[in-house]
């Protein structure tokens, strides 16, 4: 079934998420982002942790914890406002929109699907033709599209 709702979400969240394609290099620096534009500034840890309200070794905790990705979101607005920056964070789908996402899940589970009915069917020398095969792969995947969403997760 159709839901215009959903439908309507998937599109607002593609439209934003448009903003944010980057090519596949773009890449923290080796010591993360707070140390490279700290860095940058010309901004000790001192001076940074007297901006962001901690201590210099707090700073260098947190620098450290940004490079081994496990500084929290929290703590990274912070420093990025102590620096006059901006934290930007999105969910970015790897390969195209989240229309081609549910597409490409569409397809994984119609190939399944036809897979597994396409061996049962041989064993009773039921097999069809490619273009059968084909054309019923099609179908299926305008269903799965069609249906809730939630089922292409499962």
């Amino acid at each position: 079934m159709f839901n215009k709702s959903e439908f309507l979400s998937r599109l607002q969240v593609s439209d934003v998420l448009q903003k944010y394609q980057v090519p596949d290099s773009v890449e923290p620096p080796p010591g993360g982002w707070v140390r490279a534009v700290r860095k940058a500034l010309g901004m000790t840890h001192a001076q940074l942790g007297a901006r962001a309200g901690v201590s210099r070794q707090t700073v260098q905790a947190m620098e450290k914890a940004e490079a081994e990705r496990r500084i929290t979101l929290d703590s990274l607005d912070r420093l990025a406002r102590a620096m006059d920056c901006r934290l930007v964070y999105a969910l970015v789908p790897q390969n195209g929109s989240l229309d081609d996402m549910r597409a490409r899940r569409a397809n994984a589970l119609a190939e399944e699907m036809l897979r597994q009915t396409g061996h049962s069917m041989k064993l009773e020398a039921q097999g069809v033709s490619a273009e059968a095969v084909e054309r019923q792969r099609k179908l299926l995947v305008e269903t799965l599209l069609r249906g809730s969403s939630r089922k292409l997760w499962e």
